[in-house]
């Protein structure tokens, strides 16, 4: 865990940079909230809101991005008015919290933009549990929620806007989920809310005042998550992660006791480990994202080790909800998205290749680089999906294995592509009449390898000369050794349950 925090490729400082600008975001929040005389509890509020503005927005362009941002009140505000307003109707509040969950996680069906009112949406009813929202504070509240979105847009899209100087990202489309209950969003929609429901009453049995916490561990396992297998990882890294950042509040948050400067520093490095591991690592997310609880109970002057503890409990009763809604209800199986991603990733290898390749040709228009940052994203879903195979505790040695190989090859390609491409926009690079060849045998591998046709091994080349053919070539040694770890006696799932 540790080897990939620190080594995992950071391609144009990119997670740096969206750390650094959430600290920065989400301190301004905090501080104008101040300013203009909100109390603590409503300063939370906005810090929390620009948080979720800056993680959760995702749209391909800066243009969507914005459209989304300005599109946060207009499902959080509702949502806090029912909240604070039903904080006194246990029964009615928790049937209108399993509702927001339900049409949350449906959302997703409608891309980035739906993936984030859905989260904000649901959020924005948890902070109200965990700030105990009651109607007398709904004006400061909304109020704080408002500025803070404000002063997050203002850095994103003003102050430090570095999406502007980049190619729009090509964000592909989940895998095809049919129509009704074969819809992947529908299925999961009604996982999420079943799991919440059990959750929400063994909460409850634990901790009257704290069983949102377990409320949230089911939400966020659903997230970024399409299948039982990854959901059941992502339950255990949860509580991994919220286990071991427990640990560490025992040895920052308690002794700091809510000390305001401390406190200060403290949250600004968990608001960063957030955002900088969040790509690489849900494990050591939910380290951070435990910290910044602990510290934000310490300064609202209620954080005890039997908090810990407790907080400990409702996650594993949340993980336990998901992993019960994702076993019993309509599962969704890992293979069918673990074929899904590998295809897309080894359809966009092909893609990169022909595009650096018609940019080495001298092609005015030709731009590998929007394809690159896409097959980066695709390889992300690819290992998300094939987690629940490398597992520790995953019992077949076999299948692990075959996992295995096939991330590393994957990883090789984008490895061979990324140097493909830098060669590509070097303007001194010449054109090899040989590369032409070569990606006509890139796109014969993809070909096989996506459409389940025989695949004959082209016959070895020669020793490149040119840096450009030589990184081709990897790519066709790795996307030929990849024939044999995706084919199977049953076909060519790598995963059959």
């Amino acid at each position: 865990m540790l080897k990939r925090m620190f080594v995992a490729p950071d391609p144009g400082r990119a997670r740096l940079r969206f750390a650094a600008r959430a600290v920065l975001g989400i301190g301004l929040a905090v501080v104008v909230c101040l300013a203009v005389g909100h109390s603590l509890v409503g300063a939370v509020t906005g810090g929390l809101a620009a948080l979720l503005a800056l993680f959760t927005v995702a749209d391909p362009t800066v243009r969507g991005q914005a459209v989304t941002t300005a599109l946060l009140p207009a499902v959080g505000l509702p949502v806090l008015a029912a909240a604070a307003g039903l904080h006194a109707v246990p029964v009615a509040r928790d049937l209108v919290f399993l509702a927001v969950v339900g049409a949350g996680v449906y959302a997703r069906r409608w891309g980035p933009r739906g993936h984030s009112l859905g989260v904000f949406a649901f959020m924005t009813f948890f902070v109200a549990q965990f700030l105990h929202a009651t109607p007398d504070r709904l004006p400061e509240l909304s109020a704080s929620v408002l500025l803070s979105l404000l002063s997050a847009a203002l850095v994103r899209f003003g102050g430090w806007c570095y999406e502007r100087r980049l190619p729009p990202a090509l964000v592909p489309a989940p895998p095809p989920g049919g129509t009704g209950l074969a819809r992947v969003t529908t299925r999961q929609a009604l996982q999420a809310t079943a799991g919440a429901g059990f959750a929400l009453v063994v909460g409850q049995l634990v901790s009257g005042q704290r069983w949102y916490w377990a409320v949230g561990a089911t939400w966020w396992v659903f997230v970024n998550t399409a299948s039982r297998g990854e959901t059941l990882v992502r339950g255990f890294r949860r509580v991994l992660g919220t286990v071991i950042g427990i640990g560490l509040g025992f040895l920052v948050a308690v002794p700091v006791h809510g000390a305001p400067v401390p406190t200060a520093v403290a949250v600004a490095v968990a608001v960063f480990g957030i955002f900088y591991t969040a790509a690489v690592s849900y494990t050591w997310m939910m380290l951070w994202v435990t910290v910044l609880a602990e510290m934000l109970y310490g300064l609202l002057g209620v954080l005890t080790p039997d908090l810990l503890a407790l907080r400990v409990t409702e996650t594993a009763v949340g993980a336990l909800g998901a992993a019960l809604a994702v076993l019993l209800l309509l599962p969704v199986t890992t293979h069918a998205t673990t074929d899904a991603w590998i295809q897309r990733a080894l359809r966009c290898v092909h893609a990169c290749t022909a595009e650096a390749a018609a940019r080495l040709g001298g092609s005015p228009g030709a731009d590998p680089a929007p394809l690159v940052a896409e097959l980066e994203h695709l390889l992300g879903r690819v290992r998300l999906s094939v987690a629940p195979l490398v597992h520790p505790l995953h019992l077949m040695p076999a299948r692990k294995r075959r996992a295995h190989r096939v991330l590393a090859l994957l990883d090789d390609c984008a490895r061979e592509i990324r140097g493909l491409v830098a060669i590509a926009a070097d303007p001194e690079a010449s054109h090899d009449d040989r590369l032409a060849a070569a990606c006509w045998r890139v796109e014969t591998a993809v070909e096989a390898l996506t459409a389940g046709g025989p695949h004959t091994p082209a016959e070895a080349a020669e020793t490149p000369v040119e840096p450009a053919l030589a990184h081709l070539h990897g790519l066709e040694r790795a996307l030929a050794d990849l024939a044999e770890p995706l084919r199977t006696p049953a076909g060519s799932r790598l995963v059959d349950a």
